[in-house]
């Protein structure tokens, strides 16, 4: 019996393998490797000294996904597999829209035809859009902002409809904040592809030397500081989660809805005041325009997950600087 890792050689992917394998489940991974790479996948097995079964095909190709589920004992699925860039979102809404749904129909249409109706699904806190109020609750109103955001909301109503039809369905809409940090072996991480699209992976690069300042995306936001505010939560912390969501609904059928944050928020001057403080390394920084589709705050209430799956959020902010800048000390290319 495995667990089938869509997306599963990408950032929260590959540490939510690490965790599923340290709990003896097998793992099978399917990765287009679009935005990630490989020897993540060899740097897993390094680690956990456990094998993973990978496939390096796409969402959107249904013979070779019929083929991961006709090789493999499939029990469940943890849906990581999608386009997530807000900023590309908005100039290429088109290509997130066929990416991000058309691969999940197809997912789930195979699941259906070979009888696995165990899912956890990778959301987001760009579900809410402009919140009216934070801590977010999963009771808050939903209007995503941006294109990437109304995917997963999208997607979020077809899973519904999907348990609608046959109650058979057991599935976990995970509504994720900010991930940030890396496994604290330092040996797998984020590594994005060109200019990173968010915070951490931006600033390491900095302080390692591969760019020269900090570009911040407005500092006339209604916070303190002026720049936005972010519910940043460690890697690993996220990747139990998916776990502790996957047990939660392998006992019952339905559709469980959870956010998975910290409750506070930081915003993006407190981070590279922390990153500084927890390496001694300083980051210069440019303030420049805001991008399309960035909100002012956002930060989660995460008491149901604690509540429901006995889960919740342990490392510090300290913690997430620390792991993500050895990360990139010990690899400062990335996967490269």
């Amino acid at each position: 019996m495995a667990i089938l890792v869509t997306g599963g050689a990408g950032y929260i992917g590959s540490h939510t393998c690490i965790q599923l394998l340290k709990e003896n489940y097998e793992v099978v991974v399917l990765d287009n490797l679009s935005n990630s790479s490989p020897k993540a996948l060899q740097r897993i097995e390094e680690i956990t000294g456990k094998t993973v079964m990978f496939y390096q095909a796409d969402l959107l190709d249904r013979q070779a996904v019929e083929r991961v589920f006709e090789e493999n004992n499939i029990t469940g699925v943890l849906h990581f597999a999608g386009l997530k860039a807000v900023g590309e979102s908005v100039e290429k809404p088109l290509y997130y829209y066929h990416n991000n749904i058309t691969g999940t129909l197809i997912l789930c249409e195979t699941m259906r035809s070979c009888g696995v109706k165990t899912l956890v699904f990778s959301s987001s806190a760009t579900v809410y859009g402009t919140p009216e109020r934070v801590p977010i609750s999963e009771e808050a109103p939903t209007g995503a902002a941006n294109p990437y955001g109304r995917t997963k909301l999208m997607i979020e109503e077809i899973l519904r409809d999907l348990h609608q039809a046959d109650s058979d369905w057991r599935i976990a809409l995970l509504r994720y904040f900010n991930p940030i940090g890396a496994d604290e072996s330092g040996r797998i991480g984020e590594d994005p592809t060109g200019l990173p699209n968010n915070l951490m992976p931006f600033i390491t690069q900095v302080a390692v030397g591969k760019r020269d300042k900090l570009m911040v995306f407005g500092d006339d936001y209604d916070t303190p500081d002026g720049t936005g505010i972010r519910d940043y939560i460690h890697v690993t912390d996220l990747a139990e989660g998916h776990l502790k969501a996957l047990e939660k609904i392998a006992a019952e059928t339905g559709v469980k809805t959870y956010n998975l944050g910290t409750g506070f928020g930081y915003s993006v001057l407190d981070i590279v005041h922390a990153f500084l403080e927890a390496t001694g390394v300083q980051v210069p920084y440019e303030i420049t325009d805001r991008r399309p589709g960035d909100i002012a705050s956002c930060y989660a209430d995460p008491s149901l997950a604690e509540k429901e799956l006995g889960w919740r959020a342990k490392k510090t902010i300290r913690d997430m600087c620390c792991d993500a800048w050895r990360w990139q000390q010990h690899n400062p290319n990335g996967y490269q």
